[in-house]
């Protein structure tokens, strides 16, 4: 069977099926556009997307029986609401055949990954999993955390559920093992060892304090406790401990019984007990009112590596199983699927996502509902757990909507906004100085919508808060002017808060002004008379009002929330750009002088400073420096 990204696996080009039609939703005109696509459309497994009149993707379905499954579309009494007005916007069809329902499973899941269609249930979870990395690449492999694709050669341990449950596993790991966790330049030029091997988390092999053989006996305990083998690594490190103790080397034996200590914290620290279930992935779902929640465990090993809560998105007139089945296959589009699934029921297309899944895995994968057992109780936690979350989470969006909706009468907003952009500036005497944007809405900060504006205007003058803020705004909403004008992509904000007092809050609106842009509510935050004070913050309006708010007050408590996530990305957005202007170079501008030239002349005379200032013989005696590069290299400083 053919994989999902295989050029043989369906030819998408032979078989695609256009109807266009107007752009207002029209129930008639849906409904010839999907009826005009069932006169070619086959009996065959495949997968069919919905369009509307702009093209954007409506919907994606799997089908055993492609003409089937698209004829109830067309039978409107039979369908939701929620369906029906799917259909009014539908205008054309994109229709891929597959050899059969696994891979038009799979290549679904694919393809809402990709286009992320308002109709399908969605797994908003924009955080990739971290695994620890046991590198093969080096006679003393490393072990670090690892994101993103697996290109590296070595061992890869995970999903773990966090980026802090794999720091602390890392951190306990080096403890136990003494393995390096160094980047190979920083091993190549060590001359003595670092202070990872005097806390007693490494065993300096950068020096020589072990061998080869000594070191790859770590590497294999440690491969064999992240394997799950843990007894047999804490018995040998026991037995390794006793004969030091009888040998009378108490210093020795006080190195094992602190990596004991370590093995213990390790084994102490697993929320659950998975001892005897191997590789598995546990999940368990809970719905109230309408929302639903899925709580997953995750063990490798038999070791609880963490727990993380989902909440699908766009579930509404769609059943627990639908939405379970859906999320599955979300979820293991980007992480490998282990052997062993555990949730807590029946799902009616369990065997087909097994046997999908085993596809992407290239072995067996078993989707089980324990009844007894250890396994029972692993559910049982699970969906407990889940529960628990969905709980705390709507008890957070009950509060979240009552604070939404007192920022609307308190700013004067047609109703609760679903998307603030809070902007910022940073800068130090003007240098390396950029604007930045972060974007909240309901569901809290959606940090795929941050942006960076780097200052580059000549006009600009350095350190001027007023013109930097124009300079961001006429950049933001210009654009976005161009790009949607009619405001139906979402990306409008219905309120904008400007980190500064009224200067900055003039300039805002004096670049929208000129934009033709009138309609976007403007509140600037600034610090009150009390400066340093919290709670005294005084907000601009547009209208030259100004407010303040109670100290205890939760809205002024959420605005302040805002404003420090604009400083803090602002902030570490400032750091990232003057970091990276540490390593440039005057000799970068020199044309014709590469990496290796530069590195030459920077070697002979020290400072791009001391190069800038050496005659044309100097330059000469200078390495791997021709008399023609020598003489561009003059002629480029002393011709100003």
């Amino acid at each position: 069977m053919s994989r999902p990204q295989s050029p043989d696996r369906f030819n998408e080009e032979t078989a695609t099926y256009s109807v266009r039609g107007a752009d207002a939703p029209d129930l008639e005109k849906g409904v010839a556009a999907i009826r005009n696509v069932l006169k070619t459309l086959p009996v065959r497994p495949g997968v069919y997307r919905m369009h509307d009149a702009r093209g954007d993707v409506l919907y994606v379905g799997k089908a055993r029986a492609l003409r089937n499954r698209v004829t109830n579309y067309t039978q409107v009494a039979r369908l939701s609401k929620r369906l029906q007005r799917m259909v009014a916007q539908t205008r054309s069809m994109t229709i891929v055949t597959t050899n059969n329902e696994a891979e038009a499973l799979l290549l679904e899941a694919q393809l809402i990954k990709r286009y992320r269609p308002p109709y399908n249930v969605l797994l908003r979870d924009d955080k990739s999993f971290p695994y620890i990395l046991l590198r093969a690449d080096h006679a003393f492999p490393r072990i670090q955390k690892h994101r993103g694709a697996q290109k590296a050669k070595g061992n890869y341990y995970g999903p773990f559920a966090s980026a802090g449950s794999v720091t602390r596993t890392l951190n306990a790991l080096q403890k136990l093992f003494l393995l390096r966790s160094c980047s190979d330049s920083f091993f190549a030029n060590r001359s003595r060892p670092c202070l990872l091997y005097q806390i007693k988390r490494c065993s300096a092999p950068c020096v020589g304090r072990i061998d080869e053989a000594g070191y790859a006996e770590l590497v294999a305990d440690a491969k064999a406790f992240l394997a799950g083998k843990s007894t047999q690594v804490q018995a040998k490190l026991g037995a390794a401990m006793q004969q030091a103790a009888e040998t009378m080397d108490f210093e020795l034996a006080a190195v094992y019984r602190d990596r004991l200590k370590a093995l213990t914290f390790i084994q102490g620290s697993q929320a659950i007990n998975a001892e005897g279930v191997g590789d598995a992935d546990i999940f368990a779902l809970a719905c109230k009112a309408g929302t639903m929640g899925i709580q997953g465990f995750f063990i490798r090993g038999g070791q609880n590596w963490g727990h993380r809560s989902f909440f699908p998105t766009h579930t509404e007139d769609l059943s627990e199983d639908e939405v379970f089945a859906s999320f599955l296959m979300q979820f293991y589009e980007e992480v490998p699927p282990p052997r062993t699934i555990l949730l807590d029921r029946e799902l009616a297309e369990g065997s087909l996502i097994a046997e999908a899944l085993a596809e992407q895995a290239k072995g067996r994968v078993t989707i089980l509902q324990p009844q007894r057992g250890d396994r029972r109780r692993l559910i049982e936690q699970a969906k407990r757990n889940a529960e628990e979350a969905l709980e705390r989470r709507m008890a957070e969006s009950t509060t979240q909507a009552r604070i939404l909706r007192e920022l609307a009468d308190m700013f004067e907003l047609d109703g609760p906004p679903d998307r603030i952009e809070v902007f910022d500036n940073s800068h130090i005497m003007g240098t390396h100085a950029l604007g930045a944007m972060v974007v909240a809405g309901p569901e809290g900060f959606r940090k795929n919508s941050y942006r960076k504006f780097n200052i580059r205007r000549p006009e600009t003058a350095p350190g001027d808060d007023f013109a930097m803020m124009r300079e961001v705004f006429e950049r933001r909403f210009a654009r976005a002017k161009s790009e949607d004008p009619d405001r139906e992509g979402g990306d409008w904000p219905d309120l904008v808060l400007i980190d500064g007092g009224r200067g900055q809050l003039n300039a805002a609106m004096q670049t929208l002004e000129e934009i033709g842009v009138e309609d976007v509510a403007l509140v600037g935050v600034a610090k009150g008379p009390h400066h340093g004070r919290e709670g005294r913050e005084v907000f601009h309006l547009m209208d030259g009002r100004e407010l303040t708010l109670p100290v205890n007050s939760p809205v002024l408590f959420y605005l302040q929330r805002l404003r420090d996530e604009a400083h803090r990305f602002a902030i570490g957005a400032h750091r990232q750009k003057r970091a990276k202007a540490i390593g440039v170079s005057s000799l970068d501008e020199v044309p014709g002088i590469g990496p290796a030239r530069k590195k030459a002349l920077l070697m002979h005379f020290g400072t791009a400073k001391a190069v800038r200032s050496a005659s044309l013989e100097d330059l000469q005696k200078a390495p791997g420096v021709s008399r023609s590069v020598a003489q561009q290299v003059y002629d480029f400083y002393h011709a100003r």
